[in-house]
């Protein structure tokens, strides 16, 4: 009796420090999140408001967003920063809630001010909120209601891998009904762009303009060029909708797309490969391929397109090279040894020929992601290079010293080339805190029950983290790595816990399955 008595007792005390160590943790984050909201809050003249003002941007973030706490101080606050900005485009209109590109009207817009180019990144971001009727009202406005009462389609104004990106929502928040009730209209979709864009030669064309990517290199307003872009998009757009099929309980339309996305993959390896360049790059109209290498050619990779090789893993060498997308302030759209980098605009329009945009800097860290966890051949890549690059994107964050998030950068000086026009302030036009979920800290959402984290922390970089109040599959997660113990007080090493309930506890911070 006496031991069993002693035994409880050693429970209960243990049961006590973790409340603690929990309860201080909670506060610890709390007061994370008021001090960035405040200080962001006190940069910002409020010009527009839209439907959560800032006086009201911490109640809203604390009851939707995963929180941080990492020693990465630069990675940290862009966190927060990008979180703060994402709030800004939360629009509620006639039609439901959408998210905007642009903070400002813009006169090439849809209505509400709605532009479909960062679609793809406006989802894959959103999927960690934890109120997700947002993204389904948003899916639901491009779906059912962006083009009724335009004089020009809005939805196909731009590329799009809109279907890869709801099945990207779906492993986070499973909703097989709601899938069920837009499958008509992605499945219809998909057939507008086979209609719209695809040639004989069963490659998809599209205008660099209309990529969102204008003044490119190997771009035009006029040529039907086969792009890496819109290519990629529908073979992402194809493997997507085959597996919502399937989920829908319809083999027969999931086999249809399994075959049209291993067409598209065929087609991409064979006619947009450049085996002496080693990189994807877009076939011309005229004939022949683009000489000059662009970052679009890593978006393949934000698919897992490329077969798993080493003569396919050596494009990304290019992302180390100087002369290659190597900036002193990030990666640039064009590698910097072509003759024409940099003379389509300086500045003064939108240009894509070697400046920085974070669209394109977030498709490739998310490529490199892909490369680093699915693929077996990796050339130069490593974790390290991950963690260098998205240390770097974050760095760009900011203009005067202050934080910023802009159209396009100089890749020399990290001059913003809109200068102080408003249109770009708080620009939505990429991802960053999904890169920090998803690939940084490495939650890999699946269709499944288990939980996938595969890390892409170098080895030794952080001592510790927490990312707390991840919504995952209808569970709240918090994952916390301590290497001695000593900061958070709940013990030694990793763990995950889901609903206040721990699940996984491991000496090393390492790929981990756990069934929830």
């Amino acid at each position: 009796m006496m031991k069993q008595a002693k035994y409880i007792i050693l429970l209960i005390l243990g049961l006590s420090v973790q409340m603690a160590g929990a309860q201080q943790k909670d506060a610890h984050l709390a007061s994370k999140l008021h001090r960035y909201v405040s200080y962001f809050n006190g940069l910002d003249t409020e010009a527009v408001r839209n439907f959560v003002p800032n006086a009201g941007a911490e109640k809203w973030l604390s009851a939707n967003i995963p929180l941080l706490d990492c020693p990465d101080q630069v990675i940290e606050q862009n966190y927060y920063y990008r979180w703060w900005t994402f709030r800004k485009h939360l629009v509620k209109t006639p039609d439901g809630f959408i998210f905007t590109e642009f903070i400002e009207p813009v006169k090439h817009a849809g209505k509400y001010n709605s532009i479909s180019c960062a679609l793809g990144h406006h989802l894959y971001e959103g999927r960690w909120l934890k109120e997700q009727s947002y993204l389904k009202d948003y899916i639901n406005f491009w779906l059912f209601k962006a083009d009724v009462g335009e004089t020009k389609p809005r939805f196909h104004q731009f590329s799009s891998w809109v279907d890869d990106a709801v099945l990207q929502q779906y492993k986070v928040n499973p909703d097989l009904s709601y899938l069920r009730s837009i499958w008509e209209a992605l499945d219809l979709d998909f057939k507008k762009w086979e209609t719209e864009r695809k040639l004989k030669n069963g490659l998809f064309w599209q205008h660099d303009v209309k990529d969102g990517m204008e003044e490119s290199v190997s771009g035009s307003r006029r040529e039907q060029n086969m792009r890496p872009t819109i290519n990629s998009y529908m073979y992402g757009n194809a493997l997507a909708l085959s597996a919502i099929a399937k989920l829908l309980g319809n083999p027969k339309q999931g086999a249809a797309y399994q075959v049209k996305a291993e067409e598209l993959k065929k087609m991409v390896s064979d006619s947009l490969w450049d085996g002496q360049s080693q990189f994807f790059k877009t076939r011309l109209a005229k004939g022949g391929l683009a000489k000059a290498r662009e970052a679009i050619g890593f978006i393949p990779w934000d698919f897992n397109l490329p077969t798993d090789a080493l003569q396919s893993a050596a494009a990304w060498d290019q992302l180390l090279d100087t002369a290659g997308f190597n900036a002193p302030w990030g990666l640039t759209t064009a590698e910097r040894r072509e003759p024409t980098f940099r003379t389509r605009g300086s500045g003064h329009s939108c240009e894509w020929d070697g400046a920085l945009w974070p669209f394109a800097t977030s498709q490739t860290l998310k490529g490199l992601s892909n490369l680093l966890n699915n693929y077996q051949h990796h050339g130069k890549m490593t974790p390290a290079v991950f963690y260098e690059q998205l240390h770097r994107y974050a760095a760009s964050h900011q203009k005067n010293g202050k934080p910023y998030i802009g159209e396009y950068q100089d890749e020399k000086t990290g001059e913003w080339l809109k200068g102080d026009n408003p249109r770009s302030s708080f620009y939505n036009h990429s991802t960053f805190c999904d890169l920090v979920i998803s690939d940084l800290i490495g939650i890999k959402p699946r269709l499944d029950s288990v939980l996938e984290i595969s890390p892409l922390l170098p080895k030794g970089k952080w001592d510790w983290f927490m990312l707390k109040n991840v919504s995952y599959h209808g569970k709240m997660l918090t994952l916390i790595w301590d290497k001695n113990g000593t900061k958070y007080k709940l013990g030694k090493g990793f763990q995950i816990w889901a609903n206040g309930k721990r699940l996984y506890s491991g000496a090393q911070l390492k790929p981990v399955l756990v069934k929830l």
